[in-house]
C-alpha cells in the first residue's frame, strides 16, 4: 500500500488528477471516443507506466471509492425500473454465463495448458470472471446508449456479476489462507449478501421519504445534498459490512430515490403507521428531480477520480513483455478473457448486434480484476510471471471494449439498432 500523502502533495495530486481527466476526457470526446478512455489514459499517463507522479495512496483510493459509489447512485436514479424488471431473466442468464464461462476457461487454461497449481488456477479463473460495472455503465453513457434495452440487460447482469465476484473472492481468500473451504463460512457470506440485495431498496425508499420531509421542512441551502450523500454513503458502508460490494449500496439508494420506484401497500392491509408508510413509499417525481439536480455535479467531480485511479493501478512497465512464457500466457488469457465474456451475450435470442453489444460490455475487468490479482499475489499464489500476465490481461480487457463498442454502434444507426 502506498504511504499517506502530505496535505500539499494531496492537493497537487488532486489538481493533476482532475486536470488530466478533464483535458484528456474532453479530447477523447472531441475525437469521438468515449470520455472514459481519456480518463483511463490520464491514469496511465500520471501513474507508474509513464510519469510516475501519482500512486494509489489511501486518500485517493477513498475518493475513488466515493466516486464509483456516486456513479452507481446516478445509474440507479436513471434506471428505468420497468425495463430492468423486464430484462431480469435475461440479465441473470448473461451474468451466469459471464461468470461460469470465463472461470471455466481460465481455470482449464491455467491448469491444463500451463500446468499451474490448483490454487493458482482457481485465482486465474476468478480474476477472469470480473466485470467492472463502473466502466461498463460509463461507456454506455458516453455513447448515448444508457437507456437502450441492451444497456438495461448489461446493468442487471453486471450488478449480479459483482455479487458473484465478491462471493468468489471471499471463497478463494478463505481457500488461500486455510487450504480448505468451510461450508458454514461460504453460507454466511451468501446469506448476508443476498439479504442486503433484497432489503436495501426497501430501507432506502423509507430513508428517501424521511429525507424528502426534512428537506421540505427546512430551507437550508445544501441540506438536501447533505442528506442524500449521507444516505448513499451509509448504505454503501452497510453493504460492505454485510459482505456485499459497496457500489450495491449506492445503486440501491439510487433506485429508491429514482422517479419510477414505488412500493404499493394493499389498501386492505392494516399496518402500524400505515398512512405514514404509504406516504414514504410512494413515488415522488418532484423530489427525485431535485435530488438529481443537486447530486449530478458532485458525481461528475468524483467519478473521474475512480477512472484515473484504475489507470494508475495498471503498471504496464512491470510486465515482462519480451519473456516468451509471459507472452504465451498473456495471449492465452486475453483470448479466454475476451471469449468468455463476449460469449455471454449470445445466450440470449436477440438480434446479432445486440448480442455483440451485451457481450462486449461485460468484458472490462477494471478495478475488480485488479483486486483478484492483488489478493492472489499477496497470498503468494501468483508468481511474477502469472501476476504480470494477469495484470496485462486486465489492462487490455479494460481498454479494448469501449473502442469495440464504439465501432459496433457506428456500423449501424442507434435508432435502427434499438428497433431490431
Amino acid at each position: 500500500m502506498a504511504p499517506p500523502l502530505s496535505i500539499e502533495a494531496l492537493f497537487l495530486t488532486l489538481a493533476a488528477v482532475w486536470l488530466a481527466a478533464g483535458l484528456l476526457g474532453a479530447l477523447a470526446a472531441r475525437l469521438g471516443i468515449p470520455a472514459v478512455i481519456g480518463e483511463l489514459a490520464a491514469g496511465i499517463l500520471l501513474g507508474p507506466t509513464l510519469l510516475g507522479w501519482v500512486t494509489p495512496a489511501p486518500t485517493l483510493t477513498a475518493l475513488a471509492e466515493i466516486g464509483v459509489v456516486l456513479l452507481l447512485f446516478e445509474v440507479g436514479m436513471d434506471t428505468d425500473l420497468s425495463r430492468l424488471r423486464r430484462s431480469g431473466a435475461q440479465s441473470v442468464a448473461v451474468a451466469l454465463a459471464g461468470f461460469v464461462l470465463p472461470f471455466a476457461l481460465g481455470f482449464v487454461g491455467a491448469y491444463w495448458l500451463f500446468d499451474l497449481s490448483l490454487a493458482t488456477s482457481l485465482f486465474v479463473g476468478g480474476a477472469l470472471t470480473a466485470t467492472s460495472i463502473g466502466i461498463t455503465v460509463r461507456v454506455f453513457k458516453d455513447l448515448g446508449r444508457d437507456g437502450s434495452p441492451e444497456a438495461q440487460v448489461v446493468l442487471g447482469a453486471a450488478v449480479l456479476d459483482d455479487v458473484l465476484g465478491v462471493i468468489t473472492l471471499a471463497v478463494l481468500a478463505q481457500f488461500a489462507s486455510t487450504g480448505q473451504l468451510s461450508a458454514a463460512g461460504v453460507g454466511r457470506i451468501v446469506f448476508f449478501v443476498l439479504a442486503f440485495v433484497l432489503l436495501a431498496p426497501l430501507a432506502a425508499k423509507l430513508a428517501a421519504g424521511l429525507i424528502s420531509g426534512l428537506a421540505r421542512r427546512h430551507e437550508a441551502p445544501a441540506l438536501l445534498l447533505i442528506l442524500v450523500v449521507s444516505a448513499v454513503l451509509a448504505f454503501s458502508a452497510l453493504a460492505h459490512a454485510m459482505g456485499a460490494p459497496v457500489i450495491l449500496g449506492g445503486f440501491a439508494a439510487g433506485l429508491a430515490l429514482g422517479r419510477g420506484f414505488r412500493i404499493d401497500i394493499p389498501p386492505g392491509l392494516r399496518l402500524p403507521f400505515g398512512a405514514t408508510l404509504r406516504r414514504l413509499l410512494a413515488a415522488d417525481p418532484g423530489f427525485s428531480q431535485a435530488v438529481e439536480t443537486h447530486t449530478r455535479p458532485l458525481v461528475h467531480l468524483f467519478a473521474p477520480v475512480f477512472f484515473v485511479l484504475v489507470g494508475v493501478s495498471l503498471d504496464l512497465r512491470s510486465v515482462a513483455w519480451t519473456d516468451p512464457k509471459v507472452a504465451s500466457l498473456l495471449a492465452t488469457l486475453v483470448v479466454l478473457a475476451l471469449a468468455g465474456k463476449w460469449a455471454s451475450g449470445f445466450v440470449l435470442r436477440l438480434p446479432r448486434r445486440q448480442q455483440h453489444a451485451i457481450g462486449l460490455a461485460m468484458v472490462p475487468r477494471g478495478e475488480v480484476g485488479l483486486i483478484f490479482v492483488q489478493l492472489g499475489a499477496t497470498q503468494g499464489l501468483l508468481d511474477t510471471t502469472v501476476s504480470a500476465a494477469l495484470l496485462a490481461t486486465v489492462a487490455i480487457t479494460t481498454l479494448l471494449p469501449p473502442f469495440a463498442l464504439q465501432v459496433l454502434y457506428r456500423l449501424k444507426a442507434p435508432r435502427a439498432m434499438g428497433a431490431e
